[in-house]
């Protein structure tokens, strides 16, 4: 199965969720590349167990998750500035 590149993009106001969210990401072995912002490859099966578990994760709580996956044509396409 094709793994493609996916960014998790989430809002979550509450501080042991939004840790929760983010140890979850991890444990996909997704990477932290902004403040709400983790990304990394995935197939289609992790993807939608990841969006399983986030969902769980965030119950009836207040908040927003969003997870993108990206092809890879607009994978390499992506520009980036980073400044220190």
């Amino acid at each position: 199965m094709e793994e493609l590149l996916t960014y998790v993009v989430y809002d979550v106001p509450d501080d042991r969720v939004r840790m929760r969210v983010m140890n979850t990401c991890r444990d996909y072995g997704l990477a932290h590349t902004q403040y709400s912002v983790f990304s990394g490859p995935l197939d289609a099966t992790r993807r939608n167990e990841l969006f399983a578990r986030l969902s769980d994760t965030l119950g009836d709580d207040s908040g927003h998750i969003i997870v993108v996956p990206v092809c890879e044509k607009d994978a390499k396409a992506q520009q980036k500035v980073q400044r220190a």
